[in-house]
């Protein structure tokens, strides 16, 4: 049997999304994410900032925090799958307490 870890990543997208484009990429990642039988998946858009150095030529950024939880051995899948994204200036992700 394999135990559930609660995560959180916080994501910088590229800041050229507007709303409905930003609910589009969320909702297309949080579906990704089911194919690995993730659960508990909240998504909180905590706005569009200016960065405090240039990341590939951008001075502001969309930040996305998803929580959720899953099993361990996925969490490099996620990463992947953010690294291969070319609207994904960085990521981090958390392993939450408790």
């Amino acid at each position: 049997m394999s135990i559930l870890r609660k995560y959180e990543i916080m994501i910088l997208l590229t800041e050229e999304f507007n709303d409905n484009e930003l609910k589009t990429w969320v909702f297309n990642y949080a579906k990704n994410l089911r194919k690995f039988s993730v659960c508990d998946i909240s998504v909180i858009s905590r706005g569009k900032h200016n960065l405090a150095y240039p990341i590939n030529d951008k001075g502001k950024g969309n930040y996305i925090q998803l929580n959720f939880a899953s099993m361990p051995k996925y969490i490099s899948n996620f990463s992947n799958l953010l690294k291969m994204d070319s609207n994904v200036l960085r990521f981090l992700v958390f392993q939450k307490q408790g």
